[in-house]
């Protein structure tokens, strides 16, 4: 079973920067399409981003489109998150998700599994 962790989380100021990580277990990670989603208090966890499996097709939500860049490096098992250009509704716990196969997940029922998630805190 693949085993999920994020990290890079943290407290920025609005239009600051931040990189996530997710680090996945596993000799199978180029075989998972992958995601983030984040849940901000009292919110419903939703989609953020998601990568192909060669890391060639990437798809974002509106709201970060431009601001966010989706990346993984499959010789390390690692997918990134760029966040740039932060605003205070971007503060939430981002999640790292994988999907088995080829198709991108961009819903809660599409995932496969999860990470335990990171918070990213964003000040006005």
């Amino acid at each position: 079973q693949v085993q999920l962790v994020e990290s890079g989380g943290g407290l920025v100021q609005a239009g600051g920067s931040l990189r996530l990580s997710c680090a996945a277990s596993g000799r199978t990670f180029n075989s998972y399409a992958m995601g983030w989603f984040r849940q901000a208090p009292g919110k419903e966890r939703e989609f953020v981003a998601a990568i192909s499996r060669s890391g060639r097709s990437t798809y974002y939500a509106d709201s970060v489109k431009v601001r966010f860049t989706i990346s993984r490096d499959n010789a390390k098992n690692t997918m990134y998150l760029q966040m740039s250009s932060l605003k205070p509704e971007d503060t939430a716990v981002y999640y790292c998700a994988i999907r088995r196969g080829a198709t991108m997940p961009a819903s809660l029922h599409e995932v496969d599994a999860w990470g335990q998630g990171t918070q990213v805190t964003v000040s006005s």
